[in-house]
């Protein structure tokens, strides 16, 4: 009996898998175009898979080895099954070898049931639950039905009851994990993942590289949506990467806007988006609401609006603006889905097209068109923190090896001891820099995240137009988003220059012998990550060398590196200013307060303001520049080495 109806089944299941996959595939197809490489992609999938993704997961021992065993158990059981039990091909050979993938399959669906008898808050509940006794109805009745083909037992062994039952079984089983990777279910993202890794928007992020530099709108294209309004103006390669979402939650435990309690899930917000393009609302979605927002109450569909600025709609507007674009949820994930680039696709739709940025959004964004700067201060006192320096003009010099990108720290008062102390620190290691002056504009980072791509494309082709008139080596920065938006982002706009954070720099000053350093004499020191120089940058280690260079043995935080805690002060958060349960810079300190230690070392302007504005006690802050300038030996012999900087010759940035 089970030789009928063996086949029957999984045929069955194959044709509705096949029928299910072309109906989801037209579905994504919905999304705007986008150029892939489509059998390169397919080519490459299987690497990207075990290499790229198996990286991410890794970092859970736990789910790597069960996720190893789970998935090549039942990709190796499925072809087996389909060759043995579908095509009829019986040999003893395919009977074990079925039979060991069962087995290993089975060994890994235990695992998978062990974590879900008490499983974490941001594992998805409901449907998911079940999984796991899928997968050991699947492994357990091929198990069984295969044991005749091994020669184990004789064939028609326990009669038609027997059979009846392992038929039950297998249908499933089937039904669970072929039919549901297409038709919709826990196994869906094992479908449309393998698809997502094979045609992923980014695909740089595969084989080692970084892509973290948002993608420029085509201001000059009338067709062109301005942003994302409904679903189906994302790519459908976007589309595509939503779908594949595996609701572990991992992005949801790392971000600092849920943390806080403010309106924000990643998780929630990508299968929002699944949910519009289906068309549908959010009462059956299984894991962590929104904080404050109840389920049931949202809704969309492929061609409707996803925020509605009147009532109701999919996504509410302050669950777009709660992101400090800190590219947590992206840097865990391990589907490698591109939660950043949606938030601010939909965010640009509100700016653009709707005017609609919150708070303090409207003002800094007037600020930035008027007078170069978001916070609206006169343009000619770009330099006054430096009146009694003397600082080098490119106007007048017209080339130097460092190009000094100040930013806007240059009017902040507590940023301006850091300008001078970096300054500082070059003059002792003799390096040939100068600055941009009156010339220099903001570099568009925050108007860019908030959405406004126009005031941040004019602003950066200005800049570029500016830098185009002199010659130098590359540019140095203090602040690690103009430092990302110069090197990642300016490049799609004609701006393609080397440069560098200056912890990096410094740490090559140090290297080389270029600066007489004395050692720290302080307490106890802890290291805080900026965002946009870890995450989207990889820039670990250099500060770390810089500190240990003038003796510091940095006290390291639980969340540190690549899973270090965002201070709350990116993408434009401290400007649109969500209220959530806490403040997200109070979790930081926290953070810090648990290591003991007595000072902050930082390396960026947004995370000292938003440090320093935690109610003390609370730890000193100080930026890595002025931690090494306060250790200069400043009557020490000059340096005999000349600095990393000035290795090679000055070259024409075009």
């Amino acid at each position: 009996m089970l030789n009928t109806i063996l086949p029957i089944l999984l045929f069955a299941a194959l044709g509705l898998a096949v029928l299910g996959a072309v109906k989801r595939f037209l579905m994504w197809r919905r999304g705007r175009p986008s150029k892939v490489d489509w059998i390169g992609g397919l080519m490459k999938m299987p690497r990207r898979y075990l290499v790229d993704l198996h990286h991410v997961v890794e970092r859970d021992k736990y789910m790597s080895r069960t996720h190893v065993a789970t998935a090549g158990g039942f990709v190796l059981a499925a072809v087996l099954a389909i060759v043995v039990h579908g095509f009829g091909l019986h040999s003893r050979i395919l009977g074990f070898a079925l039979l060991a993938a069962t087995v290993l399959m089975f060994v890994g669906a235990l695992f998978v049931a062990k974590r879900r008898l008490d499983p974490p808050s941001r594992l998805s509940k409901g449907p998911w639950m079940r999984l796991p006794k899928s997968l050991l109805m699947f492994a357990v009745s091929f198990f069984i039905a295969t044991l005749p083909v091994a020669g184990i037992l004789p064939e028609g062994f326990g009669g038609w009851f027997l059979a009846a039952v392992l038929a039950v079984g297998v249908a499933w089983g089937v039904s669970e994990l072929f039919f549901g990777m297409t038709w919709g279910g826990p196994m869906k993202h094992a479908f449309a993942g393998a698809l997502h890794l094979a045609w992923h928007r980014r695909a740089e992020r595969f084989g080692g590289g970084r892509s973290t530099g948002l993608k420029a709108l085509d201001l000059n294209d009338p067709l062109a949506p301005l942003g994302v309004e409904k679903p189906t103006d994302f790519t459908w390669n976007q589309l595509l990467g939503f779908d594949a979402c595996v609701q572990c939650g991992k992005c949801e435990a790392m971000c600092p806007a849920f943390a806080a309690g403010q309106p924000l899930n990643p998780k929630k917000l990508i299968q929002d988006m699944v949910i519009g393009l289906a068309g549908g609302n959010d009462a059956k979605f299984a894991g962590s609401p929104y904080p404050g927002k109840p389920l049931g109450e949202h809704s969309g569909g492929p061609h409707q609006p996803i925020v509605s600025l009147e009532g109701k709609a999919l996504v509410d507007a302050e669950t777009l603006w709660s992101c400090t674009t800190c590219r947590a949820c992206v840097e865990e994930c391990p589907m490698m889905i591109e939660h950043v680039d949606a938030i601010v696709d939909m965010r640009r739709h509100l700016t653009l097209e709707k005017g609609a940025t919150p708070n303090k959004g409207a003002e800094v964004l007037e600020n930035l068109i008027a007078t170069d700067n978001p916070g609206g201060f006169a343009p000619g006192g770009r330099l006054n923190w430096a009146a009694d320096l003397n600082l080098p003009l490119m106007s007048e010099q017209k080339q130097a090896d460092v190009l000094f990108w100040v930013g806007d720290g240059a009017f902040d008062m507590r940023n301006q001891r850091t300008l001078r102390a970096f300054v500082k620190v070059m003059r002792a290691a003799n390096v040939d820099f100068a600055v941009l002056g009156l010339e220099e504009r903001d570099s568009g980072d925050v108007a860019r995240r908030l959405g406004d791509e126009a005031t941040f494309q004019q602003l950066a082709k200005r800049n570029i137009a500016s830098m185009a008139q002199y010659r130098f080596k590359k540019i140095v920065s203090c602040d690690p988003h103009s430092f990302h938006v110069l090197k990642n982002e300016y490049g799609a706009l004609g701006g393609n220059y080397e440069v560098q954070h200056h912890s990096t720099f410094i740490n090559e000053l140090v290297e080389a012998g270029a600066l007489a350093l004395g050692q720290h004499k302080g307490g106890s020191v802890t290291y805080h990550d900026p965002c946009y120089l870890g995450r989207y940058n990889g820039e670990y280690e250099a500060p770390r060398n810089v500190l240990k260079a003038i003796g510091i043995e940095v006290k390291e935080m639980q969340r540190s590196g690549f899973r270090s805690r965002c201070c709350g002060g990116g993408g434009g958060a401290p400007i649109t200013d969500i209220p959530g349960k806490q403040r997200i810079p109070d979790m930081r300190m926290v953070d810090i307060k648990e290591t003991g230690a007595e000072l902050v070392a930082v390396g960026c302007p947004q995370c000292t303001a938003m440090l320093e504005g935690v109610v003390a006690p609370r730890p000193e802050i100080k930026d890595i520049a002025e931690l090494v300038a306060d250790v200069l030996l400043e009557n020490a012999d000059a340096p005999s080495k000349k600095p990393a900087s000035t290795k090679r010759e000055v070259a024409e940035v075009h």
